[in-house]
């Protein structure tokens, strides 16, 4: 892929402070890129490396006000125009593979059009495949499983039976959709499963990392609503419910019968009790244990999480406890001393 740098800008709602007329052909970090490649600068630690970086072009922001002699490209969001750039220089011809002689497809599946579902993939009874999907090896759709179109199963995802996934979707290797949720009634020393019966419904436009686990409902569904994103090692369990562009970052867990609103963000080693419901644009801090509801626009961390002042003023009491309990400890034996009285006749 090739653009020149006014179409570039023009692309990126960016205004151009260079030759017009100059391409480049990819994009790379500042200290990396050749002069036929596109940087970017979101990050002022990165800063010190403009004077020497041989970038055909830079993306700074709209009113940065330092000093370099290679092209600028001025736009509001330079991380935000990476993004956008970066998907332009990655997009490849498509070329639909086909179904593989060495892929297992039910006579009983309806597989769409200009699908490519590569050898050693699974396609089980009654489900359905929507066009421009891929599947690669090793990835399985149960029985009437649902892959919505221009969605990607990479290697040894598996989709278990009646669970549907929609359009657009990217789900990475290893992880599991649609795994028993973990539902056991207890009986004196011994515990009884529960049957899970329902399903996980994933909504389009969503992208789901490597190893990720999502447990079907016990009745009903477990839901991941449209644009949501969710990083690596990631626990969602039976019957929560994921709001519209919520982010779930590494090994986070969300119990079972959660609600989490609409644009969420839950950062890493964040740990949810069930039952409880997380208002729209709440923030959860890595490594919070969240163990009743949060409010709307609220920013909790620690364990138990509280509101984010509250709990930065409990941490910076912390290291002086010990130097207050020996505060206290002389400030009882000094009231003892006067309780006591003085001592003689």
């Amino acid at each position: 892929m090739e653009i020149s740098l006014q179409k570039l800008a023009s692309m990126l709602n960016g205004r151009l402070e260079g030759p017009p007329e100059a391409i480049v052909v990819g994009i790379a970090g500042i200290r990396e890129a050749r002069s036929d490649q596109i940087t970017f600068l979101a990050n002022p630690k990165y800063e010190a490396f403009m004077a020497d970086t041989q970038a055909g072009g830079i993306i700074v922001e709209r009113h940065w006000a330092g000093t370099c002699s290679r092209p600028l490209i001025r736009v509001d969001n330079p991380y935000l125009a990476f993004a956008r750039a970066s998907q332009f220089f990655q997009r490849k011809p498509f070329s639909p593979l086909g179904i593989s002689s060495h892929a297992w497809v039910d006579d009983s599946a309806k597989i769409g059009d200009e699908v490519s579902i590569h050898p050693f993939a699974y396609v089980g009874p009654g489900a359905r495949i929507g066009d421009r999907a891929v599947l690669h090896p090793f990835s399985y759709v149960g029985s009437d499983g649902i892959i919505g179109e221009d969605t990607t199963l990479h290697a040894n995802v598996s989709i278990l039976e009646r669970c549907t996934v929609g359009c657009r979707v990217t789900i990475h290797s290893g992880t599991v959709v649609g795994s028993d949720g973990f539902g056991y009634a207890r009986d004196g020393d011994e515990y009884v499963k529960i049957p899970q019966a329902g399903m996980v419904q994933i909504d389009d436009d969503v992208e789901i990392g490597a190893n990720c686990a999502i447990d079907r409902a016990t009745t009903g569904k477990t839901w991941i609503q449209k644009g949501v994103k969710i990083d690596n090692l990631v626990q969602v369990a039976h019957n929560v419910v994921v709001g519209k562009n919520t982010i779930l970052i590494a090994q986070s867990g969300i119990s079972g019968s959660t609600e989490i609103g609409n644009n969420v963000q839950i950062g890493g080693q964040v740990g949810v009790v069930g039952h409880i419901q997380i208002g729209d644009r709440a923030g959860i801090a890595a490594q919070s244990g969240v163990t009743r509801s949060i409010g709307e626009g609220s920013i909790v961390s620690g364990t138990p999480a509280l509101p984010h002042h509250n709990q930065l003023r409990a941490a910076a009491i912390i290291p002086k406890l010990p130097q207050l309990f020996k505060r206290i400890q002389n400030l009882e034996a000094r009231l003892k001393q006067l309780e006591d009285g003085p001592s003689g006749g």
